[in-house]
Order: structure tokens, then sequence, then C-alpha cells
């Protein structure tokens, strides 16, 4: 089974075979006392129901507030920007560092996640896991890219790799040498995806019509109403196949180092979107007769072409417009799109697979688009590619580079709101947060800062949530210095 992990900032820890994977002051009371008492028996008897009456009281009234001192001697108090210790800090607030022992071929991981929405759309996890039981463990790492909410994303962090790990296990295990088909591995992760699916959108069906406490609908339709990418990877070491499987645009790149010692960036999977003309074509062929169902990249509004949840664009224009007006849902589409015959959307991924070669050093990029909206996929290998040589015994360190006083209105005369190769800095222990500094600006500490001053719902027009998973393969550099 695995189990998400946690870990703060540069600690570093080995990943076991066996272990796969939150006063106010109190004032004062008067009794008023009687100077004028009949006799010792009225006496008595007030002081009785006062008693009881000052004891009914303290039980059923707050406490009395507390005095505010005035500070009209004093500036305000505004937070500043964030020092360049505080940028550190926040950039690897999530960060956590594996080494893998007893897996062939694995070394190392290292994750980051960054957030810009509150909450975080974005959620990940990782670890070992074994599709056979008394089988060799695998290394799985996901991560999910929400949207419309949280809610999803944190439904697959949970759910997936479990998912995923039970359909394989419906598969005969291999035996006497021989290996699994590829075609059958690709089959059992993509039913597992689907099924997934469908299960998040007959619980919010069945929930409709149950007898359940509202709040236990609502809470039903939660993960049906928002939507989420995932990507996922599986290294299985037996095989030395990598498995990658990908619904949504969040995107796998493997850098591998070439016999000249230059690295190549080579794509394990393709964002799906409206962009994709193969996503189109697959839409068109699917929904004969529908024109214009991708436009500007879009596909009828959506960002991406496959997504688990999304129910908008699952459902029929009569059920979401019920299950809105009962539940407070999203509601249906704009009128200016048809909605003739849906599903639009699928969970079911693309599938790849590659056989790692033995003592060829290479690692693997996972990410949310939040990074690949900055980095070009040969960026992104020569980002780590650097940050691996920099560990390197005799390696030097950088000197700081100067900038001009920076505004965000500079990028729209000429500063380059992306990666730039010069604004590269090599700072951190981490290579997901490495790659995560650099993709937000590198060595220009202003532009970070600044990115990381922004709070929500400004925050979005500067930056996305952003996680990142590196695995690396066969690369002696890649072990922690101890």
């Amino acid at each position: 089974m695995l189990r998400t992990l946690r870990v703060r900032p540069r600690l570093v820890r080995a990943v076991q075979a066996q272990a796969p994977h939150r006063r106010f002051m109190k004032g004062s009371q008067s009794t008023p006392a009687s100077s004028n008492v009949g006799n010792a028996a009225g006496y008595v008897s007030t002081a009785i129901a006062i008693a009881v009456i000052g004891a009914w009281w303290s039980l059923v009234t707050p406490d009395l507030a507390p005095r505010l001192e005035s500070r009209q001697d004093q500036r305000p108090l505004v937070e500043s920007d964030p020092s360049k210790a505080e940028v550190t800090r926040i950039l690897s607030q999530e960060a956590y560092s594996f080494i893998v022992q007893n897996v062939a071929g694995v070394e190392r991981y290292d994750g980051a996640q960054l957030a810009s929405n509150s909450p975080c759309e974005d959620r990940f996890t990782h670890g070992l896991v074994s599709p056979w039981h008394n089988g060799s463990p695998w290394v799985a790492l996901a991560l999910f890219d929400g949207h419309a909410g949280w809610q999803t994303a944190d439904f697959l962090e949970k759910n997936l790799i479990p998912s995923v790990r039970h359909s394989l296990g419906q598969i005969k295990p291999p035996s006497n040498g021989q290996v699994t088909p590829e075609r059958t591995i690709h089959g059992a992760i993509m039913k597992a995806f689907v099924d997934l699916d469908n299960s998040i959108m007959k619980t919010a069906e069945d929930a409709s019509e149950s007898d359940q406490p509202l709040q236990e609908k609502v809470r039903g339709f939660a993960p049906a109403f928002a939507g989420s990418c995932a990507l996922m990877s599986l290294y299985d070491p037996t095989t030395s196949r990598l498995h990658v499987a990908c619904t949504g645009d969040s995107r796998a790149v493997l850098g591998q180092q070439n016999l000249d010692g230059k690295w190549e960036a080579v794509p394990l999977s393709t964002d799906q979107t409206g962009w994709n003309e193969a996503e189109v074509a697959r839409l068109n062929a699917e929904h004969p007769g529908e024109e214009d169902l991708a436009q500007d990249g879009r596909v009828l509004g959506l960002a991406v072409s496959r997504a688990f949840g999304d129910g908008r664009w699952k459902w029929s224009s009569g059920a979401m417009e019920s299950f809105s007006r009962r539940f407070c849902g999203p509601g249906v589409l704009p009128s200016k799109y048809s909605i003739q015959t849906p599903p639009y959307i699928t969970a079911e991924p693309v599938v790849t697979t590659t056989t790692m070669k033995s003592g060829r050093p290479s690692f693997l990029i996972l990410a949310t688009d939040g990074m690949w909206n900055r980095l070009s996929n040969q960026q992104a290998v020569d980002l780590v590619a650097a940050w691996l040589d920099s560990r390197s015994p005799g390696a030097g360190t950088e000197e700081p580079t100067a900038y001009p006083p920076f505004d965000f209105g500079a990028f729209r005369e000429g500063v380059s709101p992306g990666f730039v190769k010069e604004r590269t800095v090599i700072q951190d222990d981490n290579a997901a947060v490495h790659l995560m500094r650099n993709s937000l600006g590198g060595n220009h500490s202003e532009m970070v800062a600044g990115r990381l001053a922004l709070t929500p719902p400004y925050s979005r027009n500067r930056r996305d949530d952003i996680t990142i998973q590196v695995v690396f393969f066969n690369s002696a550099t890649a072990q922690v210095h101890r």
C-alpha cells in the first residue's frame, strides 16, 4: 500500500523496500450588597438566590472583551517583501528528498510544491508499491493538478495509486523469467483511471437520490463538481521499465545523458488540450456533426481535453441543471456551447512505457503546468543537469547578480517573464526546489520575491500552483552528500 509522505524542507530519508508510503481576558463581576435586610432568613435566601444567579450567569455568558491599546503614536505595521532567507523557506516548505534503497536503478527522488490558490489545488503522492504479493517493490510517484477546487485532486491523492495497484494485481504475476506484455500493463492502468472516475460520478449521482442528510450529499458531489488532471509514473526494477500515465496537461520529461555528455530531453507525455491536434481529432470522431468543440485551445471552455471529475462536461444539461439547483453546483455550461452528446471529457490516460538503459545516467521530471508554462522541456532538463554538475567535486560557487529596481510593469517593457538562461542560479539541495526557483526568476531575487509576495487572488496573475517531482536513475552524482 502506498503512503503519502510529507517531509520537512531539505530533510533526507531512506525509503526501505518494505515501507512504501493542525484568551480572552476574564472580567470581574460585582454583586450589589443590600444595606437594609429585614431578617436573617431573608438575607440568607437573598444570598443564595444571588449565588445561584451568579453561577448560572457565568455559565451562559461569554467572557468580557479585552481592551485594545491605542497605537496612534506608531506607524501602521505592514509586512515587508520576503527576504532571501524567507524566499528559500517558502520555496522549500513542502519539499522532500528520499534515498531509495533496494530498488535497483533508482537512487533518489526529490519533490516540492508551491501554492498560489488558497487552498492549493495541487496534490501529490509518492512511495513504494508492490503490484504483486511478494514481488519486488516499484517506485510510484503521482501529482494532481486540480481546477475549480481542490476536492478532486485530494480524492485522487488518496485513491489513484491504490486503485492502480489493485488493477495490476488482477494480472497474473510473471514467472520463470517471463515479462508481462506492455499492452497488459497499459490496459490495467487505463482501467484503474476510468473506473475511479466512474466512481466519482456515480457517487454524486447516487447521492442525489439517496436519503442522506444534505451535508453528506453536498460532500458526495464535491469531487464531481471540481476537476483534476493526473500524472503518474511507475518504475518496475525487475524489467527496468518506466510506465507513465497522463490525464490532462501535467507533463513527464526524461533527461538522458548521451555518450558525448550532453543531456537530451525526451517527452514521455503530451499535453491533452484543445491545442493538441490528435485530441481534437479524437473528439470530432467521437462526436460527429458537432463542430467547434475545441476553440482557442479549450474544449467547450475547458483548458484540458481529459480530466477526472468536471461533471459539467460529462452530464447532460438537464442533469446538471438539477444538480446545480438542488446542491449549489457550478451550473450548466453557457448557452453558446451546444451540449448534445456528453460526455466530452474522459479520464482515460495515455500510457507510455520506456525501458531504462542500465548504467546510463538519467532522470525523470514530473510537473504540473505551473512549471511548464515557464520552462521548455530542454530548459528543465538543462537546469537539472546543471544542478547535478554543481554537486561534482571542485564545482565553484556563483557570484550574486545585481539588477536594477524591478516591478511587474517591466514585463511590458521587454523583460521576459519566463525562464532566461542568464538568470540561472544553483543554490538549493533539492532538485525540485531548484527547478521551481529558476522558473520564477532564478538569480533575479527581486522578481522571485515579488512573485512570492503576491497573495490570492492576485498571485494567480503571476504564478499558478506548482508541483514538481524529480527521480534519478543510474546517477551516482544524485546521491545525497552526508
